[in-house]
């Protein structure tokens, strides 16, 4: 988005919504009609047509930003080009979408630019690769101690999925595992098409150890169901397998299945996941002639970057219980710990999930269950980890995200310094009517705006700011001095109100500071001779006093 007099193009906000910039030029509500709309150009033309002011330079200043009011205000009083900016921006203006008779309604510009998007993925469709592996790799430290080799086993698995085509995507994989002396492998392919958008089938071709050629077809029975049902035959002894499974969803954060197996080993599973906002939960019961068992696994997300995890298993052949933790330490990054006792022993599990790629390391600490060693494996990790944090990850990682604040604005300052001239060139133009309103209001002892700035408060309120980042003189601090297009936007009233849902850098005056970190606006004020102050967030409504 053009920020502050940089005429350009709108882009999407974090949010995913355009911060709606031609609004804000005029000033006006996204729910403002055509005579708001006139209203509002008629007042910024006033200040900003070129035939106003006498020297060249102030000419050019007014056209500069006359041309920005008039291409708002073009735009948002054509009924079609303001009904496409609603939904997709300025990209929806620009992408080429026909403006012809035929797309009368929102409904149909949005089902035209979807299906022009959809176009331009499949283009990119057929060259998409997905790869996906895992590797688990279990130690043993009583083995290792006795003289043996400290490896215990060692699995392996990976994929390839490629789209052949917008309907059939194949996909290729192989795993090995290697336990003490012996192991072995085996390679997979599989051929899926999409049938329509409510079914597919599936074909599945495996050599090595478990060689077979299998058949699956799924399909959507309703809105919240899916089917699938498969056949398998083995290579090895001849035996066929018979498979089906259901899955429903139960609310709008929870889902159950059931899973049958008919065949050399028959067996049925009952399955139950359940996600939302900061935690999620599955479970499963399994049973069989020769199985019998329940998991369940809940982890809970105390932020964005951290989280619990709480599990365990339990059945004919197996007894095992696990507690953990994880951390995010990078937008693809994730690492794990877990302590898990069981009939097996007392494991560390070590995981790192990157991506689609996970590695696994249990370490095998020791098989006997004492008390003694079993809350010294689980006391041990999380005192090391939280004097780690405290001591060693928060001081790094606020040192990388500051480094990351650092070379960001200086990515982006000679943009920030393009758009901080454009702004002051408009508030020039801005000060007059601003200074005969605040005028006005002070002598009625109406609303007065005494100071007000825009941008990352917080960064510049840190007043160990410019030795934490290293910012010199030549980086402009995080903030716009917006005082005089607030005083300016006061109306005859004595209200002052800016609409929410409207990124307030599209404002006559303003610019962004900040590129890609949160802003807010600080408004210190006095009504009736007594001072106040208040701060909203970016998109948020105000309305003074």
């Amino acid at each position: 988005m053009s920020d502050g007099g940089v005429h350009g193009r709108e882009k999407l906000g974090e949010d995913g919504v355009h911060g709606r910039e031609l609004y804000a030029r005029l000033h006006v509500s996204p729910d403002a009609s055509d005579e708001d709309i006139k209203k509002a150009y008629r007042v910024y033309a006033q200040v900003y047509h070129p035939d106003k002011y006498q020297t060249h330079q102030m000419q050019d200043i007014a056209t500069e930003n006359f041309q920005r009011i008039r291409e708002a205000y073009e735009i948002l009083s054509d009924e079609r080009k303001r009904q496409i900016y609603d939904i997709y921006g300025m990209e929806g203006l620009v992408s080429g979408l026909e403006l012809g008779p035929k797309l009368n309604t929102p409904e149909e510009i949005k089902a035209e630019f979807e299906r022009m998007k959809q176009r331009q993925e499949e283009e990119k469709f057929a060259a998409h690769v997905r790869p996906s592996g895992s590797w688990l790799a279990t130690l043993s430290l009583p083995q290792f101690l006795k003289g043996g080799g400290i490896m215990k086993g060692m699995v392996m698995s990976s994929e390839v999925q490629s789209h052949v085509s917008r309907k059939d995507t194949i996909v290729l994989g192989g795993n090995m595992a290697v336990s003490g002396d012996s192991g072995g492998g085996a390679a997979t392919a599989m051929f899926r098409h999409q049938i329509s958008s409510a079914s597919s089938m599936e074909v599945v071709a495996s050599a090595g150890l478990r060689s077979l050629l299998g058949f699956n077809t799924s399909r959507h029975l309703s809105l919240h169901s899916t089917g699938t049902m498969g056949i398998s035959v083995s290579f090895k002894d001849g035996s066929v397998n018979l498979e089906n499974t259901w899955t429903r969803q139960l609310s709008e954060s929870s889902s159950g299945n059931i899973h049958l197996i008919l065949g050399a080993d028959p067996n049925i599973a009952v399955g139950w996941q359940r996600k939302e906002e900061r935690s999620s939960a599955t479970g499963e019961l399994k049973f069989g002639p020769t199985v019998f068992g329940a998991t369940g696994h809940y982890t809970h997300h105390f932020s964005s970057k951290s989280h619990g995890r709480i599990g365990g298993r339990i059945g004919s052949n197996a007894l095992e219980f696990e507690i953990g933790g994880g951390r995010r330490i990078s937008d693809y990054s994730t690492i794990r710990m877990l302590c898990s006792l069981g009939f097996e022993g007392i494991f560390w599990k070590f995981e790192l999930h990157r991506g689609s790629q996970k590695l696994i390391v249990p370490v095998l600490l020791t098989r006997a269950l004492t008390p003694l060693v079993a809350t010294g494996a689980l006391v041990l990790p999380s005192s090391l980890y939280a004097f780690l944090k405290v001591c060693v990850i928060k001081p790094y990682y606020r040192k990388r995200e500051n480094q990351k604040i650092l070379d960001k604005r200086q990515k982006t300052l000679s943009q920030v310094l393009e758009a901080r001239a454009a702004a002051s060139n408009a508030q020039t133009l801005l000060q007059n009517v601003a200074n005969r309103k605040q005028k006005k209001q002070a002598e009625r002892r109406g609303l007065v705006i005494t100071k007000a700035v825009y941008g990352n408060l917080k960064g510049h309120s840190e007043k160990e700011e410019e030795t934490t980042l290293g910012i010199d003189n030549e980086l402009p601090l995080p903030i716009l001095d917006v005082t005089i297009p607030l005083n300016f936007l006061v109306d005859d009233s004595g209200q002052l109100k800016l609409h929410e849902g409207i990124k307030k850098s599209g404002i006559m005056g303003f610019c962004d500071p900040c590129p890609g970190e949160p802003k807010q606006l600080e408004v210190s004020y006095t009504f009736r001779d007594q001072p106040y102050k208040v701060v909203v967030d970016d998109y948020g409504g105000l309305q003074l006093p």
